[in-house]
């Protein structure tokens, strides 16, 4: 392979999700595409790098500071739910079912991979809550539910134990239009501990 083109495929191949094909179709789409175009790729990339930070209260990705969502004064500044990563809060807003605020950590606790508390936003998560103009009322976390997340969603509780009004944990389990005896074991133990009354 050419020396540019294959630096440009395990480039590629750092994304998530890309495997050695796909990298290759990506970048054999590059090379018939015109000039245009690439340069317009090129621009966005560049822009995106530049235009996009971090939203000093929640730490979502943002090219507003602080962020629409922290900035609305229709959202209830006593929820703060927190998420893993800034995609996530995409997927709890299209629920529409949400209308408090956010704290993403970037990542979750992993021993195993040696990241603690100190490589995610806790720290800022902590600073937050005790400096809130008005009491927290409720901190939701939501994040993953795999040993990672379970390790994450347990520190925090402990940590916040006290400084807020409510510590929850987002429900998972069966999912709608689910036959039960399709699930798993573990997924059908979450749905029943995290059950509700009707």
């Amino acid at each position: 392979m050419m020396k540019s083109l294959d630096r440009f495929v395990r480039a590629l191949r750092r994304l998530p999700g890309v495997g050695p094909r796909q990298a290759e179709r990506f970048a054999a789409y590059f090379l018939r595409a015109s000039q245009g175009e690439t340069e317009e790729f090129i621009t966005a990339l560049s822009s995106l790098k530049q235009d996009i930070k971090l939203c000093p209260v929640c730490f979502a990705y943002s090219d507003t500071e602080p962020c629409t969502i922290c900035s609305d004064p229709d959202r209830d500044p006593g929820q703060i739910c927190v998420v893993e990563d800034p995609q996530d809060i995409e997927a709890i807003e299209k629920t529409g079912a949400y209308k408090g605020l956010y704290h993403v950590l970037h990542g979750a606790i992993s021993p195993l991979d040696g990241r603690s508390a100190e490589h995610v936003k806790v720290r800022e998560l902590l600073a937050r809550v005790q400096q809130a103009k008005e009491p927290v009322r409720e901190v939701i976390i939501a994040t993953d539910p795999d040993s990672e997340g379970e390790t994450t969603a347990l520190y925090l509780a402990d940590l916040l134990r006290g400084q807020v009004g409510q510590i929850t944990r987002i429900g998972y389990g069966v999912p709608l239009g689910g036959d039960i005896d399709y699930m798993d074991e573990m997924t059908l133990g979450y749905s029943l501990k995290g059950r509700t009354k009707i």
